[in-house]
């Protein structure tokens, strides 16, 4: 990772609360698709504010959060206070060898060195552990969705390249999740504030991204004078076997 990529990987304790108000959770369906169907310990490495971890505990699952930023760290143990929480990267994940079950990563894969997770990944799943990946992608054929891009950054709804992994790992697939969040309009504000480039641009460019998207919010048909907001995602998630 250079130098670049990983300050803006360590950006968002600034707006973790952001994250935790605008950041979208995942569908029932892809959770279900990563989990092993035997799956009892659970890492959920770069966990950040819990949006995962929440829906993993609440399948009964015993399960261990690992992120590099305390601030992230901090909100997950308040809503979340009988989970451990530790302080670690997927380069040194501070678990013992062959501890579990699967090693779930939201959102996060790309900002790791991928050689070195990889290596670590490996060592704390159990034989025959699975390495499940899941991202979020706003859908952007909606015309406001669409608009927005423009203003923050299109997405990449396939995420091709983010997927490739050694072959330590078997058993590769990949599924595809079309659902929809709801949020409020200060959501989404949130949303666009807790994104990396956003957090780590100058104040005045950082400004005027959010006042465009204020500006949407109050003069697009489909979102003036809306209390509630539909936004359409694409969940790409990838799922492979320790060989």
């Amino acid at each position: 990772m250079t130098g670049n990529a990983s300050q803006r990987s360590l950006s968002f304790g600034a707006e973790a609360a952001a994250y935790e108000r605008g950041r979208p959770s995942y569908p029932p369906e892809a959770i279900d698709w990563l989990l092993p169907p035997d799956a009892r310990d659970v890492l959920d490495l770069g966990a950040g504010t819990g949006k995962l971890t929440t829906r993993l505990v609440e399948r009964g699952l015993d399960v261990v959060a690992v992120d590099p930023i305390p601030e992230m760290l901090e909100l997950l143990s308040n809503s979340l206070p009988d989970t451990p929480a530790l302080l670690g990267t997927a380069e040194e994940i501070p678990l013992p060898d062959d501890s579990v079950d699967a090693v779930l990563v939201a959102q996060a894969w790309h900002w790791f060195d991928t050689e070195r997770a990889v290596k670590e990944v490996a060592r704390v799943l159990r034989p025959g552990g699975r390495l499940g990946l899941v991202w979020n992608a706003r859908d952007e054929r909606l015309g406001w969705v669409k608009d927005l891009g423009t203003i923050i950054g299109h997405e990449n709804a396939q995420f091709n390249e983010r997927t490739a992994l050694p072959d330590v790992f078997t058993d590769v697939e990949h599924h595809r999740v079309d659902w929809t969040s709801y949020l409020t309009p200060q959501a989404l504000i949130d949303l666009v504030a807790s994104r990396s480039y956003c957090i780590t641009s100058p104040e005045n460019v950082r400004s005027q991204t959010l006042d465009r998207v204020r500006e949407l919010l109050a003069t697009h048909p489909a979102l003036a004078n809306s209390n509630g907001l539909a936004l359409p995602y694409v969940t790409m998630s990838t799922r492979a076997t320790l060989s």
